[in-house]
């Protein structure tokens, strides 16, 4: 019997909601505090409001706004975070069996691979620090929009409809970079998707994306010249040179990639130094990215389906992992939107070893449902980390044991809880790893009884 063809969306919500079910349990953690909990600019609709013309990501904070004034607690800032997150799976399902029919790869399994390619996406634990993690929704929050742009311009040039094309797309694409400035790339991913099609026109293309290339242009002239995102820049800028940074990258990027296979070793506050040096393992590291980057453009026209697969993956990082240095030289939510390119070409992967070889198509459902549970048991497992603030810095500390900085935060979760003499271990901690970290010394100072 032919399987309905609202069964894969079903399926979708279902596993989703399952596997992220503990996540209700999970607290405020970190910079939930900063941007949520201590923000009385999201705890009223006159001081959203009033912020709005200084503030940045004005539509992520309506929703911690809405969330804020909503009574339902933390309880509804999970719940939100689970739809945006089930949505997204959906979306990428829509987009993957859009993929197959443009790309002309397999289209007699296009179901198939779309919601292996999906399910990938919604169960990887990797995706927990953007759903599990209350502040991680920016990221979601962009995809959800910025994903939703894509579709629309697919069904827009598909159909010819002027308004999904210049009106409700670029809505969505500008919704994306509200939430989260990063959505700025999609002008980039659109001529990727376009490149899938073997277009000849590229003159008719340009004129279709017009809009949203005006549009990019007036974000960037907007993000520079927005007094707070000016300063953020500033800010930014002044961390580290841009050699540094470039060549913390490096680093960074191999350890994001690895953490789509070592789904154990998850950490909200990775160890990863500044590089200001080169070495012989950081240039055999720049080698394989850039072979994986070359090996994408090559492919583009001989294997469109690899080629976009590994050039979307790379190009969604550019924003955050690139040129622009931050405080944290790579966080895990980074790889919420990147990851759908990895695990499409996984997918396409999948089903042609099942057509070519005779007995595939059982091997393959097997390692499939095998991987999903497997995917599906450790993001239970690390939504249940983030129970307790102590809990997840207590887990953060065994993975990153020569950082300062976790150290100090699971003294203050020790301290918040009344476990002062816990606290006290862990400041000094902190302190012996950095003896100039300030921060550490005043809350041990504090729980001490003296005058920071």
């Amino acid at each position: 019997m032919k399987p309905r063809p609202y069964f894969p969306l079903l399926l979708l919500v279902f596993t989703v909601f399952l596997t992220y079910l503990n996540s209700f349990w999970g607290v405020f953690q970190f910079d939930d505090y900063n941007v949520i909990v201590d923000n009385i600019r999201v705890h009223s609709r006159s001081a959203w409001l009033k912020d709005l013309a200084y503030g940045i990501r004005p539509l992520l904070k309506f929703t911690y706004m809405l969330n804020w004034i909503s009574g339902l607690g933390i309880f509804g800032f999970h719940l939100l975070n689970l739809l945006i997150h089930t949505v997204n799976s959906i979306l990428i399902y829509f987009l993957s069996l859009r993929f197959i029919k443009h790309c002309s790869v397999l289209e007699a399994h296009s179901s198939n691979i779309a919601l292996i390619a999906a399910l990938l996406f919604a169960l990887h634990p990797v995706q927990t620090e953007a759903v599990t993690y209350i502040s991680g929704r920016s990221t979601s929050l962009m995809a959800m929009f910025y994903l939703g742009s894509i579709i629309a311009y697919i069904y827009g040039t598909e159909t010819n409809r002027g308004a999904w094309l210049y009106l409700l797309s670029p809505a969505l694409f500008m919704m994306a970079v509200l939430s989260k400035e990063t959505g700025v790339t999609l002008p980039l991913a659109l001529l990727l998707w376009t490149s899938i099609q073997n277009q000849k026109n590229w003159g008719v293309v340009l004129r279709m994306q017009i809009v949203y290339w005006a549009m990019f242009i007036c974000i960037l002239i907007v993000l520079i010249a927005h007094p707070n995102y000016g300063t953020l820049l500033e800010y930014s800028f002044d961390i580290r040179s841009l050699k540094d940074n470039l060549l913390s990258q490096i680093n960074g990027v191999i350890y994001l990639i690895s953490r789509l296979f070592m789904i154990n070793r998850l950490n909200i506050d990775p160890d990863l130094p500044v590089q200001s040096t080169w070495t012989f393992l950081l240039a055999v590291k720049l080698a394989m990215l850039l072979a994986l980057i070359l090996t994408g453009m090559i492919s583009l026209k001989r294997i469109p389906w690899l080629g976009f697969a590994l050039l979307w993956f790379f190009l969604h990082l550019l924003p955050t992992n690139s040129v622009v240095p931050r405080l944290d030289v790579a966080n895990e939510r980074q790889l919420y939107l990147p990851v759908w390119g990895i695990f499409l070409g996984l997918s396409i992967g999948m089903v042609r070893f099942q057509t070519a070889f005779k007995g595939g198509k059982g091997f393959v459902q097997a390692v499939t449902l095998i991987l999903l549970v497997i995917l599906g048991y450790f993001t239970a497992a690390r939504n249940y980390t983030y129970r307790s603030e102590i809990a997840l810095w207590e887990d953060t500390v065994r993975k990153s044991p020569q950082k300062a900085r976790v150290y100090n935060n699971l003294g203050y979760a020790y301290a918040i809880a009344g476990r002062n003499e816990e606290a006290k271990r862990a400041y000094l901690t902190a302190l012996s790893l950095d003896p100039d970290y300030s921060l550490a010394r005043n809350n041990l100072a504090r729980i001490s009884g003296l005058n920071p």
